[in-house]
């Protein structure tokens, strides 16, 4: 369970998030999670597949701000904000959990383990924003997207839906693009490039990454903006 990284959850703790789980709804590709200025009344969990948080220029140009994997809450706290700032959706089909407002006002209130869980959650969002703006702005191009395979790689592998150096990444080219900041016809030379240096190989919508050491030293990837390692710190929570 991807929440354990951000404490130590008792058995009663992991029940009370299980139950959460059981009712799922399918989110069809190309479909919006929730839209830009729509009033947020529910926090939703991905359970499978990939979404993202993206937004919408005047002229029909889109910015992929974060994409959202199995174990991801969508912006956990925004059933605190009076309307969405941005849009969260899928591309690519997924399956989520609809939690609503009230049930996270008891989590949060009620389970201080749980609580402290999800403040990690938050904690490692913001972290990984930061991240992908120090990809956009200083780094090149093809370390930004190496930077980009080698973050889904342990992130999926985090909660079960990786191998050693390989995953499921339904995401086309424009879609990436859209992601990194930079056109489709450079995603696909960049794509050409990882590939002629033997790092990456991507067919059938799955990525395989062929040395998994030597892409994160090509792009100086470290993992510790995903923080997870939980701090003991002797909190009565813990």
């Amino acid at each position: 369970m991807k929440l354990e990284h951000g404490a130590h959850l008792t058995g009663e703790d992991r029940a009370v998030l299980h139950d959460l789980c059981g009712r799922t709804h399918q989110v069809s590709a190309n479909e919006d999670i929730i839209g830009e200025g729509e009033r947020p009344e529910n926090v939703h969990l991905v359970m499978e597949g990939f979404a993202c948080r993206y937004k919408l220029l005047s002229d029909g140009k889109r910015q992929i701000m974060a994409l959202l994997v199995p174990g991801d809450f969508c912006d956990l706290h925004i059933a605190i904000l009076g309307e969405m700032d941005h849009s969260i959706g899928t591309g690519w089909g997924c399956t989520c959990v609809k939690i609503p407002r009230a049930t996270i006002n008891d989590l949060t209130t009620n389970h201080p383990r749980i609580a402290r869980a999800l403040w990690w959650a938050t904690l490692t969002d913001e972290g990984t924003l930061r991240e992908w703006l120090v990809n956009m702005g200083q780094r090149r191009a093809d370390k930004q997207m190496a930077h980009l395979f080698c973050e889904l790689l342990v992130r999926l592998q985090t909660v079960g839906c990786a191998d050693e150096d390989s995953f499921e990444f339904p995401i086309s080219q424009s879609d990436l693009a859209d992601t990194l900041g930079v056109t489709p016809v450079h995603v696909n030379r960049v794509l050409q490039e990882l590939r002629a240096q033997n790092l990456i190989v991507w067919r059938s919508k799955r990525l395989q990454i062929l040395n998994v050491e030597r892409l994160k030293a090509f792009c100086d990837f470290n993992p510790n903006y995903l923080h997870l390692t939980r701090r003991a710190n002797g909190d009565s929570s813990e």
